[in-house]
């Protein structure tokens, strides 16, 4: 799971006691533990890997490091975005390696101090629903948490 660390004060209420990078993708507010983020930076140019799965649009350079970035469009079966939009990417690292993950854009961090973790509705996409772990309800909008584990595990 991820590294939100979950608490149980009442039987049967998930609570999380964690904070989240914020960001979107196709208008879709979305969040990983910040703990988890090792880097924002505007997406940049990248070399395409032969036979990889579609969802990895490529690798690129960050300080001398490669970086494999991850399309969260295509991995949530979105469209892709417009050509002229700036794309940027949260870099997380898992098992001491860096992946990229390309959103449309990023937001603020979040603590939500243990409040309620909401299962996924039921209306929410199957991809969404594989791929998150609950959605916590904001003001106007509703926040989906990714699992990061998920994201970056392929079939």
């Amino acid at each position: 799971m991820s590294s939100a660390r979950m608490t149980d004060p009442n039987p049967g209420e998930r609570r999380f006691e964690s904070t989240f990078v914020t960001m979107t993708v196709g208008g879709q507010m979305c969040g990983i533990p910040v703990l988890s983020v090792r880097d924002v930076i505007e997406t940049q140019a990248m070399t395409r890997v032969p036979l990889a799965p579609s969802e990895v649009a490529g690798s690129l350079n960050l300080r001398g490091r490669i970086v494999t970035a991850i399309d969260l469009r295509r991995r949530l079966d979105l469209p892709p975005r417009d050509a002229t939009q700036v794309r940027m990417s949260v870099v997380i690292e898992r098992q001491g390696e860096l992946y990229s993950l390309m959103v449309d854009s990023v937001q603020e961090v979040v603590n939500f101090n243990g409040q309620r973790l909401d299962p996924n509705p039921s209306t929410l996409p199957a991809k969404w629903r594989e791929l998150s772990i609950g959605i916590y309800q904001l003001n106007s909008e509703l926040l989906i948490v990714l699992d990061t584990e998920r994201v970056l595990t392929f079939s």
